[in-house]
């Protein structure tokens, strides 16, 4: 019975993910003029919205001329005859491609997998973290039939669990490192070693249902693994059975805590409300703390009680998955839209889903910046004005007056979902 409902909900996934691709398109060609005449200088021009890219300091109306699979200029009236196509982008918003640091998207091979091209890249993420829904024994098929063919620039987590997240799924709660002889240090850094230039870092999720008794000797591995090939781990929090500082203390500069305003025993607060010291001292020596929504890890009082007492996220990521894709989280750009409810400013929150975000990880590519002869990756938005609820993942709703809307997403100067002949328009 369970087997059929999850079929059922597959097929629910792929028909709904056909038609968001379809829908966006049909949105991107309204957007779009195809230049004639002489030879243009550029092969695509976004015209006229408001630029905002915290890497250059810059929040104005101007104009993203591309060549090729880079950008070329960034300047104000740009003229349109000078590119091959021109993106249409005024009254809106234009960043860099989005980069979404936490997402499971080993679709069908895993409980938590999701498509990634219908729930990344159409949504203005252009490059997204596999937050190790995959290990050693696992990740090889990550890379054959997800991060090699997805239109999404995937990169991966591993796991330091050599089966990954395979067992846990919302009827089955018991994780990947309850029996620890999955923990493979050996295994781990063999797979990495072959696999740099797609694996960026260790993951590891800590928690009574997913590590037991034993999380501090799990974190030990999973330290020994990323010290070896230099890469940085990313710890799941809360909920764990030994303190949260012992965790902090074990964490390094450019590691990453995941779920950092979860509402949990655990987490990042004490029973008065206030912040851990071990918190603010994991920050000063270099720790990021990250954002990964999910479907139970982001609570607005918890986010709320950190943000006025200083602890800021470094990143915003959406942790987006199989059980919170149609609610709480649908996207990055909801998660960044409550955000924006919590008092923060546009510029801030792009900045923590591009400039933090490119800098929290070594990508072989120049990510998150629209300068001049960066990869051109550019996400266009709307940013909608009215009353729009949102909810966290402990089921309290708020109210906010800003929405930040997908509109079209360029991937290396390539528009997702169109042809690559911009006569065909």
């Amino acid at each position: 019975m369970r087997q059929s409902k999850i079929k059922s909900e597959t097929r629910s996934i792929a028909t709904k993910s056909k038609s968001l691709r379809l829908s966006l398109t049909e949105g991107s060609r309204e957007l779009l003029a195809v230049q004639k005449g002489s030879e243009p200088r550029y092969s695509l021009l976004v015209k006229g919205g408001r630029v905002i890219d915290p890497s250059q300091g810059i929040s104005d109306e101007l104009d993203v001329a591309i060549s090729g699979s880079r950008v070329a200029r960034l300047a104000k009236n740009i003229p349109e005859s000078s590119a091959e196509l021109v993106l249409d982008a005024r009254g809106k918003i234009v960043t860099p491609g989005l980069i979404d640091l936490h997402v499971h998207v080993y679709d069908s091979a895993t409980p938590l997998g999701i498509p990634p091209d219908p729930n990344c890249i159409a949504k203005g993420v252009t490059t997204a973290v596999d937050a190790g829904t995959s290990g050693a024994h696992t990740f090889p098929g990550l890379r054959r039939f997800i991060i090699n063919v997805a239109s999404t620039r995937i990169y991966a987590l591993l796991n330091i669990s050599t089966i990954g997240m395979t067992p846990n799924s919302f009827d089955n709660q018991w994780g990947e490192l309850l029996d620890l002889r999955h923990a493979n240090p050996r295994l781990a850094i063999q797979t990495i070693e072959k696999n740099r230039d797609v694996i960026l870092g260790i993951k590891i999720r800590l928690g009574k249902n997913l590590s037991g008794e034993h999380d501090l000797q799990a974190l030990k591995l999973a330290r020994e693994a990323a010290d070896a090939v230099q890469l940085p781990i990313m710890v799941h929090i809360g909920g764990t059975t030994s303190p949260l500082p012992k965790i902090l203390a074990m964490l390094k500069k450019g590691d990453i805590v995941t779920h950092c305003y979860r509402a949990s025993s655990e987490g990042i607060l004490n029973e008065k409300g206030r912040v851990l010291p071990a918190a603010f001292k994991a920050g000063e020596r270099g720790v990021h703390f990250d954002v990964g929504h999910g479907q139970g890890s982001f609570a607005f009082e918890v986010a709320e009680k950190a943000m006025a007492q200083g602890l800021l996220p470094g990143t915003i990521s959406s942790d987006l998955h199989h059980y919170n894709v149609y609610g709480p989280v649908f996207d990055l750009a909801t998660t960044l839209s409550k955000f924006l409810l919590l008092g923060m400013t546009l510029e801030q929150v792009i900045e923590r889903a591009t400039t933090n975000a490119a800098r929290a990880l070594t990508f072989p590519l120049g990510l998150g910046t629209l300068k001049e002869g960066a990869e051109a990756d550019v996400a266009v938005f709307e940013l909608r004005e009215g009353n729009f609820d949102f909810v966290d993942t402990v089921k309290q709703k708020r109210r906010g007056q800003l929405k930040l809307v997908p509109a079209a997403t360029v991937k290396s100067g390539a528009i997702y979902g169109g042809p690559t002949d911009p006569s065909q328009w």
